[in-house]
């Protein structure tokens, strides 16, 4: 079981910067992959970027070249920073942990955080 906090949000004019922190908490936090979800109102959650437990990464076309992932294994903690931020990115983040188990049979685990709050705007 992962517990997963996330923390970070807030209002942001366009062109400033944010950096999100998602805390875990229950379990094996350096064997997840982990990952960032955004979610404007009336519209789908949608990936932003990915980190891989190897330390890999992927980004959205939208935010590619502004936004970074990083992890703190030591720290438990999954970062996003982010730049140059537009009105567009402008949702609730969640922060996500999955793994794959592999034995006998193969066992999935996926887990959220409650969301927080990013809103760029003048």
């Amino acid at each position: 079981q992962v517990q997963l906090v996330e923390s970070g949000g807030g209002l942001v004019q366009p062109g400033g910067s944010l950096r999100l922190s998602c805390a875990a908490s229950g379990s094996i936090f350096s064997m997840y992959n982990m990952g960032w979800y955004r979610q404007a109102p009336g519209e789908e959650r949608e990936l932003v970027a990915r980190i891989s437990n190897g330390g890999s990464t992927d980004y959205a076309d939208s935010v590619k070249g502004r936004f970074t992932i990083s992890r703190d294994n030591a720290k438990n903690t999954v970062y996003l920073q982010m730049n140059t931020l537009k009105p567009e990115d402008t949702a609730v983040y969640y922060c996500n942990a999955n793994r794959r188990v592999s034995g006998l049979t193969i066992k999935l685990f996926d887990y959220w955080g409650q969301g927080t709050q990013v809103t760029v705007s003048s």
